[in-house]
């Protein structure tokens, strides 16, 4: 009988939150850099290798992969033989270790997690409680899987109740489209099928922590009907064309992961759960013999990269850029941004949205006429650092309040990341505005342009509040031009036609 004791569950569970934060396993660093590699899109290409050089430099510094540093999931398998050394619940521990992984002065991570989620989203301060699944089984050992997830691949999950003749295939061709890039592809698909619809949700999750192996089974072919699926799905959302951040290109997906169970005659339950370019897992599993060891990887696992703005790429000084200049750049193309930005995401858009329902005036620091605008929630700073990673939020959820924006405060642009919905893309062809892509996934080397940082409204908000930034060349992408024309819709309409394996479709 093997005898776990408090302290390792909880440093383990600390010590393996803080390695994802910054490590990418490294069958995703391999399946990136092929994708990379095979890679013909020009817009993707680029994108593939800011995630890549990011992977490494976080690696390196021991700093986050993503600004959102995740609500953290844990699969914990106990063995009915194990005995405890304990006077912690089992939940109470696994908590503890994220609290300290969270706070830990030398590579503090983003606390996310809102208590209260329907009243007032209350920050918890220390990203806890974890969503932890337990099962008993047999057997004298511990095993834990561990994830951390980030908030806008989670926004993308999609859950059906299918009827048993529907196809799966056909479900899932039609959903990808609508998830938008707001999970930042290319990642993997964690497909759930069967059971009920809270189990297909769980085994999407949990199939999201197995290595990515699609290649393997590309070279021995499928044994079964899930293996079979795996194939078809992988094969036909890559040739949607969606591509890296959603501007098209020959590779969505880098996995299809498939979990299924037995369901009940008159059901079909399918879920479906991405994971983003900040894939964080990891798997560990303790015997009583101390804390669980995590070996990192080689810095020889990630490829040369270096990456530079291109020649044809237009700097841009945000500190006297005009309207007519924004109405010049074009869909596409690539922008290097210094000057001073602000900063704002949900929380710090509904206050301004209420202070101008109120007939109030914004904040003393907040003036927004002929500014930019970047959603983002960066993590804090350590040691020497102006600003922790701080990569860009997916923009969608700012739609509702773009029209408000560029009405009432004179906003000229926004930074984010993904696409646009068809009301901010009106909002910003009537306003004559423009929207810019960042990559999501290169957190840390987007906060190497960021020169200074300071809070200057909703400090309460904490990774909410409103900063200004002072940047140098930040590098960006027009993802929707001042005549709302978006790469978000011409990219994958382009390389579906390119690739050629699926039927073209008007967006």
């Amino acid at each position: 009988m093997a005898t776990i004791k408090k302290d390792d569950l909880i440093q383990s569970v600390q010590d393996a939150l803080q390695y994802i934060s910054y490590y990418h396993p490294t069958d995703f660093i391999r399946a990136m850099t092929q994708a990379w590699e095979r890679e013909e899109s020009k817009a993707a290409k680029d994108a593939m290798s800011q995630i890549l050089i990011n992977s490494r430099m976080c690696a390196e510094g021991h700093r986050p992969i993503c600004q959102d540093t995740g609500i953290v999931n844990v699969f914990i398998s106990v063995g009915m033989d194990v005995r405890w050394e304990t006077d912690m619940s089992l939940d109470e521990m696994v908590n503890e270790g994220v609290r300290r992984a969270y706070q830990l002065p030398d590579n503090v991570l983003r606390a996310s997690i809102l208590a209260d989620p329907a009243g007032q989203r209350t920050n918890t301060k220390d990203n806890t409680p974890a969503v932890i699944h337990t099962s008993i089984v047999p057997g004298n050992q511990v095993e834990v899987h561990v994830a951390a997830k980030g908030g806008g691949s989670e926004a993308k999950s999609k859950l059906a109740m299918l009827n048993p003749a529907d196809s799966i295939v056909d479900w899932v061709l039609k959903t990808v489209p609508t998830m938008g890039a707001g999970w930042c592809p290319p990642g993997m698909l964690g497909i759930g099928i069967g059971g009920t619809a809270e189990k297909a949700a769980l085994m999407a999750k949990r199939s999201l922590m197995d290595p990515i192996d699609i290649h393997d089974l590309q070279a021995r072919g499928p044994s079964n009907r899930i293996e079979e699926l795996r194939l078809e799905i992988f094969d036909k959302v890559n040739a949607l064309g969606i591509g890296a951040q959603g501007l098209g290109g020959l590779t969505t997906v880098l996995d299809i992961k498939i979990m299924d169970y037995p369901t009940h005659a008159a059901n079909l339950p399918v879920a479906m759960i991405p994971n983003c370019a900040a894939t964080r897992h990891a798997h560990f599993i303790l015997d009583g013999s101390g804390v669980a060891e995590l070996v990192p990887p080689k810095l020889e696992d990630w490829p040369e990269i270096t990456w530079e703005a291109g020649g044809s790429s237009r700097r841009v000084n945000l500190d006297t850029v005009t309207p007519e200049d924004v109405q010049g750049w074009k869909p596409g193309e690539t922008l290097l941004l210094s000057g001073k930005m602000l900063t704002g995401r949900d929380a710090a858009h509904k206050r301004i949205r209420d202070l101008v329902e109120q007939g109030k005036g914004l904040p003393d620091g907040v003036d927004l006429k002929g500014k930019f605008i970047y959603y983002v929630g960066p993590v804090d700073p350590v040691r020497e650092e102006v600003v922790g990673p701080a990569g860009p939020t997916t923009a969608t959820r700012m739609d509702g309040f773009t029209a408000m924006m560029l009405e009432e405060t004179g906003l000229l642009g926004m930074v984010g990341k993904a696409e646009r919905g068809p009301a901010a893309i009106d909002a910003i062809r009537s306003h004559k505005a423009v929207y810019l892509m960042a990559v999501g996934g290169a957190a840390f080397l987007v906060s190497k342009a960021i020169r200074k940082s300071r809070v200057v409204a909703f400090e309460d908000l904490g990774m909410e509040a409103i900063h200004e930034f002072e940047v140098e060349d930040m590098p960006v992408t027009v993802a929707v031009d001042s005549n709302g024309d978006s790469v978000h819709i011409t990219g994958p309409q382009e390389w579906r036609s390119r690739i050629g394996r699926l039927p073209v479709v008007d967006a």
